[in-house]
Parts: C-alpha cells; sequence; structure tokens
C-alpha cells in the first residue's frame, strides 16, 4: 500500500484543499489514516419510523418523516434561533436551530418530505427537537448499509460546508473503495485465529457501515484489542530495549551516607511497605541496568524517605542526584526535609528555583560542574541547559504527571549514561490507567501508613451549616491547632455561583476578629515573595487561618494544620479532594476535612462527596474518579499522546487490556525483535505508530 494511509485528505475524491483545512482545524484529521480511524460515535437503526404523535418522554432519538410547513426566526439577536414546523398525518413538531441559522433558513422545500432524526425535548409541555438531521427522503441511498446508520461528530461550520455527518459518511465510503484490498493486516495469523477475530479490513469496513448489530460488534471487539494490544507491545518493547541495549550506573555500595545516616539521622521505625520499595530499587540500582520505577504512595506515606534513601546510595557510589517538584512552594518544602534529613552528614546540598539570583545560581552551575554539590532540589530550573552536573546518577521527579514530557525528558540528557530516574506521585493510579500509561517502567507501591498517624474525619455540610462550621473552627483554634479554608476561583464569576477567595477572605475577617484570630492568605496570582511570606507567617504559627486556592494542594506540611475547610467541594475532582486533605493529619492529632456545598448537586458531585466521606484509601478513591470522569484528565494523559483511544474503555474493557498486556510480554519474551515470519506484521504496525508517536515513555 507504500504511504498512502499518510497521503493528505486534499487528494481524495470530494475533498481537496479547502475541505481537506477544514477538517483538519476542526477534527484534527489531516491524512487517509485519520478519516480510516475517525468512527461513528453512534449507530441508528434507521429502519424504525415513528409518527408525530407517538412521540413521549421516553423515547432517546426518534425518526420522523414529514413536511416542513412553516419557517421562522425568532427572538432577539442573543437568543435567536430558526423554528421550522414538521407536519405529517398525526401532527406537527417544531425543530429548533439555535447555531448554524443562515446555513439553514432557506434550505427547505414545502413541497418535498424529509427524514429527521434528532432527540426530542419537552418545552412548555410540548416536544421540539433541538439541531436535528434532516435531509430530503429522496437523498436517502444505501450508503450506510442496510438499517444500521452511523453519525459521525461534526460541527457547526463544517456543516454549513457541506460536512454534516452524511457527507463525512460518503468521504469515508470513497475511501474504503479505494483501499479495498490494501488494508494490511497488524496481527499475526495465530492471534486472529486463537481469538476468532474478523480481518482488520473487515472490522475497519463493518465499524463504518455495519450489515447488522452482530457485525458491528464483532469490529468493536477486533478494533478495541487492536488499540490496546499496540499500546502494551509498544510500552513493553520499548522496555525490552531499554534494559537490553542501554546501561545503567551500577551502584553496589552502600556505604558511609546511608549508614550514618541509618543509624543515626532515622529517629523512627520504616513501615514495611518503604521496607519493600527500598529493597525494589537496590535490587534496579545493584542490576547494571538503568531504573525506570514509578513510586506510588498516598499523601503522608513516606516517599520523600524512600527517595532520600535512594539518593544516599547513589552518594555512596561518588555520584549527584538532583531532584525537581512542579511548584516553587513543593520544592522549597522539600529542600527543607531533605537539609533536616541530612544533618550532620557532609553532604552539600543547595535550591534552585526562578527565584534564586544570578550570582548564587552562577555558584550552583560552578560547584555541579566540578562536583562540589552533592544534591540539588530544584524545579523547571534544574531542566536549563546551563545546569550541567559532573556525573549526574539519580534523578528523583516528584508530582511527575505535573511535568510535560518534553521537559522530563531533557534530564536525560544531562549525563552520557543516563542517570536512573524515580518518578513519584501522591495521586494514586488505578491500575488499568498505570498499565496502559507507564507499563514500560516497574511499580512500587507504598500501601502502608506511619504507624500512630489517624486517618481524617471528613464531614459533607451545606452551606445551611455554616455557622455551626465556625464554631467549631474556633473551637480548634483556641485548643492551639490551624486552619486551611479553600477556595476554587480567586475573583468572583459571572458564570460559576460560586464563593470565591476575596469574599471568603473578608467574611472571615469579620467572623474571627484580631487579635485572637490571624488570617493569612495565598492564592496563584500572587508574587512568590508575598506567597512565600504569608505561608512562613502561618508555618511559623503567627497566623492561625489560611484562606487559599488550591495552591497549597501539594508542599505544605504543618503538622499542626488540623482542619481543612473545601468551600464548594462540589467543584472538585476526586483526585484533588484527596490532594487537599492530605494537607492535615500530619500531626498527632485527630484532623478534620470539612466538604462545603450549596444543595444543587449532580449526581456525579453527589457521589464525589460521599466517596471521601466514606473512604481515605487513595486507590479506592482513584477507580471511582476513574469511573465517573473517565481517563482523559487523569494524570496528565492528554499530553502524553498515549492514550488516544477510539473505541476502548479502561473501565469497561479491562479484561481485554489484561489479556492484550499478558499476550504482549508472551510474545516479546519468545521473541524480542519481532523477527519471526508470524511476527512481522506486529513490527510493521509498530513502526507505523512510531512514526507517527514520539515516545516520551523513556523518562516516565
Amino acid at each position: 500500500m507504500g504511504n498512502l494511509p499518510d497521503t493528505s485528505l486534499e487528494y481524495l475524491k470530494g475533498v481537496g484543499p479547502k475541505r481537506a483545512s477544514l477538517l483538519r482545524n476542526e477534527l484534527g484529521l489531516n491524512n487517509f489514516n485519520d478519516l480510516l480511524h475517525y468512527f461513528p460515535f453512534r449507530y441508528i437503526d434507521k429502519s424504525r419510523f415513528y409518527k408525530i404523535i407517538e412521540i413521549t418522554n421516553d423515547l432517546s432519538y426518534v425518526q420522523l418523516k414529514g413536511k416542513i410547513t412553516r419557517v421562522e426566526t425568532v427572538g432577539q439577536p442573543r437568543s435567536k434561533r430558526l423554528v421550522a414546523t414538521l407536519t405529517d398525518n398525526t401532527g406537527k413538531i417544531d425543530l429548533v436551530w439555535f447555531k448554524g441559522i443562515r446555513w439553514y433558513k432557506d434550505k427547505f422545500n414545502p413541497n418535498i418530505e424529509y427524514i429527521v432524526y434528532g432527540k426530542p425535548s419537552l418545552f412548555n409541555n410540548k416536544f421540539n427537537i433541538p439541531h436535528p438531521d434532516i435531509e430530503p427522503v429522496s437523498e436517502q441511498d444505501d450508503i450506510l448499509g442496510d438499517t444500521l446508520h452511523g453519525y459521525y461528530s461534526t460541527t457547526e461550520k463544517l456543516k454549513s460546508k457541506g460536512l454534516a455527518s452524511k457527507q463525512i459518511s460518503k468521504l469515508v465510503k470513497t475511501l474504503l473503495h479505494k483501499l479495498s484490498g490494501h488494508i494490511p493486516e497488524n496481527l499475526s495469523v495465530n492471534i486472529i485465529r486463537s481469538l476468532g477475530f474478523i480481518s482488520r479490513e473487515e472490522a475497519l469496513i463493518n465499524i463504518h457501515f455495519p450489515r447488522d448489530q452482530k457485525i458491528l460488534q464483532k469490529a468493536q471487539a477486533r478494533l478495541k484489542f487492536d488499540e490496546l494490544f499496540f499500546i502494551q507491545l509498544r510500552l513493553l518493547k520499548y522496555k525490552v530495549n531499554r534494559n537490553k541495549k542501554i546501561t545503567g550506573h551500577k551502584f553496589p555500595v552502600v556505604g558511609k551516607y546511608l549508614n550514618n545516616f541509618f543509624n543515626n539521622n532515622l529517629s523512627f521505625e520504616l513501615t514495611n511497605a518503604q521496607k519493600k520499595v527500598i529493597k525494589e530499587i537496590r535490587a534496579d540500582l545493584g542490576s547494571g541496568r538503568q531504573m525506570n520505577r514509578l513510586l506510588q504512595g498516598d499523601v503522608g506515606s513516606g516517599k520523600t524517605l524512600v527517595a532520600v534513601m535512594a539518593i544516599l546510595i547513589a552518594l555512596d557510589n561518588g555520584y549527584q542526584a538532583c531532584f525537581m517538584a512542579p511548584t516553587e512552594i513543593l520544592a522549597n518544602q522539600h529542600y527543607n526535609t531533605i537539609s533536616r534529613l541530612f544533618q550532620g552528614l557532609d553532604i552539600n546540598l543547595n535550591l534552585l528555583t526562578g527565584s534564586i539570583k544570578p550570582a548564587e545560581r552562577k555558584d550552583i552551575h560552578e560547584s555541579l560542574i566540578n562536583g562540589q554539590l552533592h544534591v540539588l532540589v530544584g524545579t523547571h530550573a534544574l531542566i536549563e541547559e546551563k545546569v550541567r552536573f559532573k556525573n549526574l546518577g539519580m534523578v528523583i521527579i516528584d508530582e511527575q504527571h505535573r511535568f510535560g514530557v518534553a521537559q522530563r525528558a531533557r534530564l536525560w540528557y544531562k549525563n552520557i549514561i543516563p542517570p536512573h530516574i524515580l518518578v513519584m506521585t501522591a495521586t494514586p493510579i488505578p491500575r488499568t490507567l498505570a498499565m496502559t500509561l507507564y507499563g514500560d517502567l516497574d511499580f512500587s507501591i507504598i500501601d502502608e501508613m506511619p504507624p500512630g498517624r489517624k486517618s481524617v474525619k471528613t464531614y459533607h455540610f451545606y452551606d445551611s451549616k455554616r455557622l455551626k462550621m465556625f464554631g467549631f473552627l474556633k473551637k480548634q483554634i483556641r485548643e492551639g491547632r490551624q486552619v486551611y479554608i479553600v477556595y476554587p476561583l480567586i475573583k468572583e464569576s459571572e458564570i460559576l455561583d460560586l464563593k470565591n477567595l476575596m469574599d471568603g477572605y473578608e467574611s472571615i475577617l469579620r467572623e474571627f476578629p484580631l487579635p485572637e484570630f490571624a488570617v493569612s492568605i495565598v492564592h496563584g496570582q500572587m508574587k512568590s515573595a508575598d506567597k512565600d511570606f504569608e505561608m512562613q507567617r502561618f508555618i511559623n504559627g503567627k497566623t492561625q487561618i489560611m484562606v487559599a486556592t488550591t495552591v497549597i494542594e501539594v508542599g505544605v506540611d504543618i503538622p499542626n494544620a488540623s482542619v481543612m475547610i473545601i468551600e464548594n467541594a462540589e467543584r472538585f475532582g476526586l483526585s484533588q479532594l484527596h490532594q487537599l486533605r492530605g494537607r492535615v493529619g500530619r500531626g498527632g492529632d485527630q484532623s478534620y476535612c470539612l466538604l462545603m456545598s450549596g444543595y444543587k448537586l449532580t449526581a456525579e458531585a453527589k457521589k464525589r462527596l460521599e466517596t471521601m466521606v466514606q473512604s481515605s484509601d487513595g486507590f479506592e478513591i482513584a477507580e471511582t474518579d476513574l469511573r465517573l470522569r473517565g481517563p482523559g484528565d487523569l494524570q496528565g494523559t492528554q499530553q502524553s499522546g498515549i492514550l488516544d483511544l477510539k473505541l476502548a474503555n479502561l473501565i469497561k474493557d479491562e479484561k481485554i487490556l489484561k489479556y492484550a498486556r499478558n499476550l504482549a510480554m508472551e510474545i516479546l519474551e519468545d521473541d524480542p525483535e519481532l523477527e519471526k515470519p508470524s511476527n512481522i506484521p506486529l513490527l510493521r504496525h509498530l513502526e507505523q505508530i512510531n512514526k507517527n508517536q514520539p515516545n516520551w515513555a523513556s523518562i516516565g
């Protein structure tokens, strides 16, 4: 087939340069392969026509046939809409368009019948159909098969240029005709036979133009497997190649730094989970292969301590280390924590962030190159070109999903031999998502909290309980505790009816008068120096209340803070709520998280708040979050380029994912280079994928 899949869409009959540009800008479709894999989002059984009189509340979509008897534009300019009345022999119904009015206004002929398809909506006790699909009966043809018609997502701009769902369908049909007999198989004969799959070409034809429901299900099963299998094969093959070809620093020595730290500076017993993870890391560092390990652990589980011990092993073997965090607040927090842990160990540690002055920055650069600086903690500043190490051996990346993939990758090239990589997240990742996003990494999980740590008691209060909440806060503060109050917004929004930060700050000042109560305020639009000043006042106990946005989501470790109030908690995702709750409960006192909300809650918002009240298990919360939101918004998956799933669903298709991963492992164990004749189709398809997608997996 040559390079046909990469052929620009402008060379497909019926497209041309202008339409190709529209399809690229509106739908991201660039070439034949993109259009081939632009699947219908739903299928309609068009063998059934309803009469207008038959429309009821329980019908999700209906197909009608009738004549347009009236067309008019109604409403003021800001609320203008086009209303067309469809009539059959049982009644009338309005068809309504709020967009594309000019396009539809002169489109209808009163003398011909139209077929209308759409979702009925009840307004003022009268049914109408907003933005229906409509076409003359004379234009009906057999393009979409017998009864199942695929519908493609499109836009008003595309519709206005003659590229509604039906026209996209015609383009797909033209493309399939052009590619007939030339769509290569990407699975081996053995896989196809053992799993009872139809061919790839047959699957692609029937995902677009299914003859019936049975063949549609076969096409979906085949293409879902393809998606998940090749994600796993790509990740695992990269891991095989990396282990085979990329030499890592070998750290055989456990010497004075780690031993002195363990014997003199570690004042408490490690948890069994921490011991297990450290053992896994030591095995990696002594193997001669580069470590690429993902460390998951809930807030407060002791990930930083594990990272510190990995750093000490690097130092014992004569190498430098760096620790990168996503914000200055978090970088400062880690710097202070590590400084305390390193006390008396004769380790040269420094901090590099955007706030560091040029003269100090120059000294840091020089001491890195000559090897006098052992460990550097910092933000994105670490990946600047000027930052060079004498012999970087260990890289720790905290809250790694908050960095762009290209940013993380730049640390890879700080050494001729790539450093060992330990990436950490306090946001537990559901297993299916972890297998898909980080399938090439080794996993470590700290699933045990330090002894004596009390679970944070969590309650959901409606706004009517606000005075009771204020009374609770005063009691806590008078007992010597400190309080966080977090808001989702900084300034008032005309769209969202939320308690914003500044209004909240003023109400807190009224409710909690000086000198008994002092209040700090921190938000993302403040200058770094001002944020640090306010944060330091709270850390030092000079203020009792911290009013903030989610800037305090990570990086604040204040054991005396025992209460977290989250205003408009329904506006936060589960993962963010869990992270915010993790800011309290870090001392020996009982801590509390109060979720404040209005009464108008969606079913999803109620589920989120119920989950927070009922569970403190980060992994359970992450699974619920995945079910509620899907993977697109979690863990920076949009930027990864990996989760561009057309059909597969990580929740519904978990069994397929696990089977696909196991099969990929078996194949690579038997044939790591995919050189056997039976695996040539797999190799060719992987090469095609790699050509179109950069592989950032090398840095996690």
